[in-house]
């Protein structure tokens, strides 16, 4: 892990780093934040997984999270959106390829070589963050995202219940098998063969078991995506179904920009912290 820039903020430390990822074959840059403490305290993890475009740098430079965070006392990780390099597979759509990995492991090509990102912030970035950040308790993980890293952090919390204990999303795609961007990527990355999509569908995830307490959503009424692409409603319904707490707010006036995530971001801390200790 090689430090590209640390900077005093908040009573705390943003840093930017990099690795050699085994599972993409790629460097790999992320963010971590980590406010002040005892030497031998340790802190709640939260992951920050972004959406189409992103990178680590979006939610560090407009997410406003800094302060809260030190207040809350919660370690904040961002992880980027894929793999990226000269020799990594592309597409010229934004909704697709580098900017736009989905938190999938590819199975198709030319796919399948770098876009491992669901083992990458499952697995190995996590490894990497316990070796490394001595002050994070992976005891105590969270997880969150806005739009397709909602998609991301909903997918990985279902999947993954004992250990994030907390979950939460800004304008996340809840069933990226019944939408556009969703039937595209999940298409061209894992097949044709929709039975292969489930397990990165949230929606889907609930309907064949899994299961998380409760789930917070935070979600522009005035998204231009919110029809098309999003359709909260039916992760609505899926909780519904199964019995799962979901607090859904329909947020008047706000879009799908980070203005709306940074709006609500001490929201989603503080509910994190909450179930995090």
């Amino acid at each position: 892990m090689e430090t590209i820039s640390t900077n005093r903020s908040h009573g705390g430390v943003q840093g930017v780093y990099t690795h050699a990822s085994a599972v993409t074959n790629t460097e790999m840059t992320f963010a971590v934040y980590v406010p002040d403490r005892e030497d031998d305290e340790k802190l709640p993890v939260l992951w920050y997984l972004s959406g189409l475009t992103c990178t680590h740098a979006n939610v560090m430079e407009k997410g406003e999270y800094r302060r809260m965070a030190s207040e809350l006392g919660l370690i904040i990780i961002c992880p980027d959106s894929s793999p990226r390099g000269q020799d990594i597979p592309d597409d010229p759509a934004y909704d697709m390829g580098q900017g736009a990995g989905f938190y999938v492991d590819a199975t198709q090509e030319p796919w399948a070589a770098n876009f491992q990102m669901r083992s990458y912030v499952e697995q190995e970035l996590p490894a990497l963050i316990a070796d490394e950040i001595p002050a994070a308790d992976m005891q105590r993980q969270g997880i969150f995202g806005h739009s397709m890293g909602g998609h991301g952090a909903l997918t990985i919390a279902l999947r993954n219940p004992d250990r994030f204990k907390s979950v939460s999303a800004f304008a996340p795609i809840v069933a990226p098998s019944e939408v556009p961007w969703g039937k595209k990527a999940l298409g061209r990355y894992l097949g044709e063969k929709k039975s292969a999509w489930r397990i990165y569908d949230a929606c889907a995830l609930i309907e064949d078991g899994a299961r998380v307490p409760e789930i917070l959503v935070d979600q522009g009424a005035a998204d231009n995506f919110l029809d098309q692409q999003l359709k909260p409603h039916l992760l609505q319904e899926a909780c519904d179904q199964a019995g799962i707490g979901l607090t859904l707010n329909m947020r008047k006036g706000h879009d799908h920009s980070y203005f709306t995530i940074s709006t609500f971001m001490d929201d989603h801390l503080r509910w994190h912290a909450a179930r995090l200790g």
